[in-house]
């Protein structure tokens, strides 16, 4: 299983399994994993990660590990 970071567009598909970092857990750096509904965030890349949306209770955070294989 290999692993991309969240910070380019082009590597978040939708249905994707990801790790991402809610709003309330920036501060711990909590990981959660779900799959990309949406993808929030218009700009090609972002430092902290791309913002998306998961289908597991429609929670919003930033991108920070893209789990393949």
């Amino acid at each position: 299983m290999s692993e991309l970071n969240g910070k380019k567009r082009a590597d978040i598909k939708i249905g994707a399994l990801v790790d991402i970092v809610l709003k309330k857990d920036q501060r711990t750096g909590i990981l959660t994993r779900g799959h990309v509904k949406r993808i929030l965030t218009n700009s090609a890349q972002h430092p902290h990660g791309i913002k998306v949306m998961l289908e597991e209770e429609n929670q919003v955070g930033r991108v920070q590990n893209i789990i393949t294989g």
